[in-house]
């Protein structure tokens, strides 16, 4: 088994060119999940595992990857669409929906890699506006949710929950049609998952990953406030998930 590179504090890059991940795809450890570190690995197609010192990186061969316009809108959920039950936002609420991706149970899966570690630093993201959420609300409730990483026209997605069934679905169909008119060229899903294969996910190789990086971040970031200027209810969301709103 090849050895993963063993990141040094101070050294910079953190990541250097020449890596290589071995066949689960672990490219490097230790590190930290400060802004600087976290940019420079999403550039390179590096994303971090958080589940115990010391952080593990990944870039894994295939890469999961969903093409905007490949995005496959079921009947079932384009009638759920259409009958305006749900109120979709983005950029609202992120630290619950974060907390939510941790602690929403979810089929096939024990456990959870998002801890206060993975809060703090997605939350810093999300306040220099790099990282981003689309919450789903059914009766000014949260039913559902996303969040990830904007670099260019890239999408880094990071996590998704659903306290009702479809909700999810419902946050990526609106995501997918936002980032769709602004020309990104793809959504990261970064392990091959049945859930979003469904969806039109899929498999690249980790060469054809880097090229699509390389095309996507000669684009300025979108660092904003996002903001969805249609919803499907009038309602306006509140929250039920317990914890404090940071």
């Amino acid at each position: 088994m090849k050895a993963p590179y063993i990141i040094r504090p101070g050294r910079l890059p953190v990541f250097p060119d020449f890596l290589e991940p071995d066949e689960n795809g672990l490219i490097a450890v230790g590190g930290d999940l400060g802004e600087r570190t976290l940019v420079e690995a999403y550039r390179k197609g590096i994303f971090p595992w958080v589940v115990g010192p010391p952080i593990l990186w990944f870039s894994p061969d295939p890469r999961l990857v969903l093409f905007p316009e490949k995005f496959h809108l079921s009947r079932r959920l384009a009638r759920i669409i259409r009958q305006g039950r749900y109120s979709v936002r983005f950029d609202r609420d992120f630290a619950r929906v974060v907390a939510a991706c941790a602690t929403v149970s979810r089929k096939d899966q024990d456990g959870t890699w998002i801890g206060p570690e993975i809060d703090r630093a997605y939350l810093q993201l999300h306040r220099s506006y790099l990282a981003h959420c689309v919450s789903v609300y059914r009766q000014g409730i949260l039913a559902g949710g996303l969040y990830g990483v904007s670099l260019g026209r890239i999408f880094y997605g990071e996590s998704m929950f659903a306290v009702e069934t479809n909700a999810s679905k419902i946050a990526l169909y609106f995501l997918n049609e936002w980032l769709k008119e602004r020309q990104f060229l793809l959504i990261d899903c970064q392990q091959v998952t049945p859930h979003m294969l469904k969806q039109g996910a899929e498999a690249i190789s980790r060469s054809r990953f880097a090229e699509l990086l390389r095309e996507g971040l000669k684009f300025p970031d979108l660092n904003y406030r996002w903001e969805l200027t249609q919803v499907k209810s009038g309602r306006e969301p509140r929250d039920t998930l317990r914890g404090p709103l940071r």
